[in-house]
């Protein structure tokens, strides 16, 4: 090629060229579905008990206390679900049930594994507080869709994979995180 001619770009470095294999957008959607069912299991066996007795009982306000009770020991869990899985030691770390099941997990460019600390900040931090702010200022925003609005910063957080040539979330980018097959 004659000199100051085009040549080809120098291929960029992949974070996980070293031996890792990113987890495609598809696991990655699987994983939180799986995680979302588990959720929802769980959640129904918390309240049920408040409903059943809501519509049983004749005492005023049980079954609305005991429904709400259940709320709100379903939030304190669903906000924990995900801190509490992804720190684990051992080969478990940064999965939750759902990433187990599909065999991909959660570490840093580093192969780092994710520690406490660092999994409260991409889970309750980022995911539940971050995004659900933004939510409720979307959902605002948008009051005439019935407050639809708020589900926007979630879907395109979990859309953003699919076009982020790491494979990445906005949660994964605020947290310097990859998702990896195991």
């Amino acid at each position: 090629m004659p000199p100051g001619g085009w040549q080809q770009p120098i291929p960029r470095a992949s974070a996980f060229s070293a031996g890792f294999v990113l987890a495609g957008w598809g696991s990655r959607v699987g994983a939180t579905m799986i995680d979302v069912l588990i959720l929802a299991l769980v959640s129904a066996v918390l309240i049920a008990p408040g409903v059943v007795v809501t519509f049983v009982t004749d005492i005023p306000g049980l079954g609305i206390a005991l429904w709400l009770l259940g709320a709100l020991v379903v939030t304190i869990v669903a906000l924990l679900y995900a801190s509490y899985f992804m720190q684990r030691d051992g080969a478990r770390n940064g999965q939750t049930p759902g990433k187990q099941a599909l065999g991909i997990r959660v570490a840093f460019p580093d192969g780092r594994r994710v520690d406490w600390g660092q999994a409260l900040l991409r889970e309750l931090v980022i995911k539940g507080l971050l995004l659900g702010v933004a939510g409720a200022i979307a959902s605002v925003v948008t009051f005439f869709l019935f407050g639809l609005g708020f589900a926007i910063p979630y879907i395109l957080d979990y859309l953003w994979p699919l076009w982020d040539e790491e494979n990445r979330a906005v949660h994964d980018m605020i947290v310097n995180t990859r998702v990896i097959k195991s």
